[in-house]
Formats: C-alpha cells, sequence, structure tokens
C-alpha cells in the first residue's frame, strides 16, 4: 500500500497547527514555507481537511488554518482518510472466477480467502491509526526533534505569528 505524499503534508501541517494553539491560524503560504512544500498542491490537500471538520478557514488579514477540534480529537485516520479517501487500497476482481477453473458464481460459497485477508489487514491498519491522535503525534515530535530544529521553529512560529 502507498499513501500519496499530501498525508504526510497533512499530517505535518496538523502537527504544526496544533502547536499554533486555538486562537491563532497559519495561511496555506506558510505552511507550506516551513515544510519546503509547493503551496498550491498543499491547499488542496488542507481543503480537503477542511471539508473533513479536521481543520477550519479564518478568512481575513491573518487568516489561514487552524485545526477546527482539539488536537488530541483528531486521529492520524481522520487525516488519512481526508486527504486519501476511505476506500481499502485493496480492491477484489475475484480473478478465482476465471481462467481454467472457473466455475458460477452460485458455486463460489465462502469468500475470497485473499480478499478477507486484506479486509482484515486494512481494518488492523485503520484501527491502530484511529488510536493515534494529533496530540499523540505532537508529543512525539517534540521528544524525537532535535533541540536545536525545534528553537529554530518556535523562533519561525512567533515571527510569523506576530
Amino acid at each position: 500500500m502507498k499513501l500519496s505524499e499530501g498525508v504526510e503534508w497533512g499530517l505535518h501541517c496538523g502537527v504544526l497547527l496544533g502547536f499554533v494553539g486555538p486562537d491563532a491560524s497559519l495561511p496555506t503560504a506558510r505552511l507550506a514555507e516551513y515544510h519546503g512544500v509547493p503551496g498550491a498542491y498543499l491547499a488542496k490537500h488542507l481543503q480537503a481537511m477542511s471539508r473533513a471538520g479536521i481543520l477550519e478557514s479564518v478568512q481575513g488579514p491573518g487568516g489561514g488554518y487552524r485545526l477546527a477540534r482539539p488536537a488530541a480529537d483528531i486521529t492520524v485516520l481522520e487525516v488519512v482518510e481526508a486527504i486519501d479517501g476511505r476506500e481499502s487500497a485493496f480492491q477484489c476482481a475475484e480473478i478465482r472466477r476465471r481462467g481454467p477453473s472457473a466455475r458460477p458464481a452460485r458455486e463460489y460459497r465462502v469468500p475470497c480467502s485473499i480478499h478477507s485477508l486484506m479486509n482484515r489487514a486494512d481494518e488492523a491498519w485503520r484501527e491502530e491509526l484511529r488510536r493515534v491522535s494529533l496530540a499523540d503525534l505532537m508529543g512525539q515530535v517534540v521528544a524525537g526533534a532535535s533541540p536545536k530544529g525545534l528553537e529554530q521553529g518556535a523562533r519561525w512560529m512567533q515571527e510569523v505569528l506576530k
């Protein structure tokens, strides 16, 4: 399975906006600048997160995006599904019903074993992502980041939020 790079961007933006707090926002251009990604492409993902109720758009001169709910109430799965959709990565084409051993559909009394396995695997990874919130990620980012990087990021944030 391959998730789009937009998922990574959306998660990083969600984490950063979690540090901004509920009363401030960051414009798309600044979020793109911070992460070194193209603004126009990032805007599409931020809009998808906004439509999903993860972010809210703030209008006006100090506008941009902020989290629509507390970071602890937003799961990683919500971000993944907002950007990449809810569809399973595996799409069964029932190829077991083709070829030299093909039989009429009525003779296949049990679901395809491969399809069943892939459904269980899909639900397992979704459950794991459902367990982790943006607040959890924020703590992990701080714990794993370079102290100098955190300091530079904090200075950047202070300048941008002035």
